[in-house]
């Protein structure tokens, strides 16, 4: 079976074909990625009319090309795949309109997929694929989440962000600091030349009790320490800001994935979504993967932005288990919000 999953959620376009048998780790056949990061810098954050539009400009080129890569035919696709939510709406609407137009000109079946199960299942196309069961950390740009997985479609939800997701506290402190878009790239760049310890920011929730989180206040606290630092600071006090704050995040996202193994009792942890390709969230959670005798799991690092392979991944292990992944016929439905654990 052929599965041609089209990802336009946000700001990236991706198309990607994989191929799967009834059993066994499907194969990426080929894959292709447009990142509108240069267009939104200009403004400082992601315009969705603007998102939206390109992405009509970039999904038939990306499919041509991932079908020539893999000298595959449009009529050899089995199954059309599309990130049906959650994202903006009009970018959703561009990938759902595009995978049902095909799939009726090829009568083929068309599958909405869970953006987030695209990023949690994505390690599956690693060179060390996890194992089922096991606790995943989602974090990405807006999500912030821990999950049990058991199987394909068996998510129960640990705990979430309450409020900034750990990518906004990132966008938002590099934006403080008068870092370029994209944000989280930018401040763990001027980190690598700061002192983690200079500046004492808070761990929001981190003794909590549950498995919850909350970035907005490590915002405000990185907002005062600047107003603190004058109108002036140098760019030692940015340098140590940009590292302070991102040792407060990674201590928060590693302790309560630390719990979650505990809680639940399973050894293997999943990292997935744009923030797990941060460095020094991988270098914390490896030293705490050694010292703690768990396994961690991560997709490969062209594959942790938004992208169309994790979408045709994430129908094909539907697939495996006997289920489409949403609905299978031809008509336009998206869902903007939509939480995981109904997936």
């Amino acid at each position: 079976m052929i599965f041609l999953g089209i990802e336009s959620s946000c700001d990236e376009t991706g198309v990607a074909l994989i191929e799967a048998q009834a059993s066994g780790v499907p194969r990426l056949c080929a894959q292709a990625l447009y990142s509108q990061i240069d267009m939104h810098r200009a403004y400082g954050g992601v315009v969705p009319e603007l998102a939206s539009r390109d992405h009509i400009q970039r999904v038939l080129p990306l499919a041509r090309e991932v079908l020539a890569d893999a000298a595959i035919s449009l009529h050899e696709i089995d199954v059309i795949a599309y990130t049906q939510g959650p994202g903006l709406a009009g970018a959703l609407l561009v990938g759902a309109g595009v995978a049902v137009s095909l799939g009726a000109a090829l009568e083929r079946p068309v599958w909405g997929v869970h953006h987030l199960e695209g990023h949690l299942l994505s390690p599956f196309l690693s060179v060390d694929p996890p194992a089922f069961p096991f606790v995943a950390l989602l974090v990405s740009g807006g999500h912030t989440q821990l999950m049990r997985v058991d199987d394909v479609g068996a998510y129960a939800l640990l705990g979430e962000t309450i409020d900034d997701a750990a990518g906004e506290a990132f966008d938002k402190s590099a934006k403080l600091l008068g870092l370029g878009y994209p944000g989280g790239p930018a401040l763990a760049g001027l980190a690598l030349v700061g002192n983690p310890a200079r500046f004492d920011l808070p761990r929001p929730l981190l003794h909590s009790g549950d498995l919850n989180f909350s970035f907005a206040g490590l915002k405000t606290a990185v907002m005062t320490t600047l107003r603190k630092l004058g109108e002036q600071p140098t760019e030692q006090d940015r340098a140590d800001l940009a590292a302070s704050t991102q040792a407060a995040i990674v201590d928060v996202l590693a302790r309560k994935s630390l719990t979650a193994l505990k809680s639940t009792g399973l050894t293997r942890l999943v990292v997935a979504g744009g923030v797990g390709a941060n460095a020094a969230l991988r270098d914390r959670l490896g030293l705490e993967a050694a010292g703690r005798g768990f396994k961690l799991h991560y997709p490969e690092l062209a594959l942790c932005t938004d992208n169309g392979a994790m979408i045709a991944l994430a129908a094909a292990m539907r697939w495996q288990r006997k289920g489409a992944s949403a609905d299978s016929g031809h008509h336009f439905q998206v869902r903007p919000r939509w939480p995981l654990a109904t997936a």
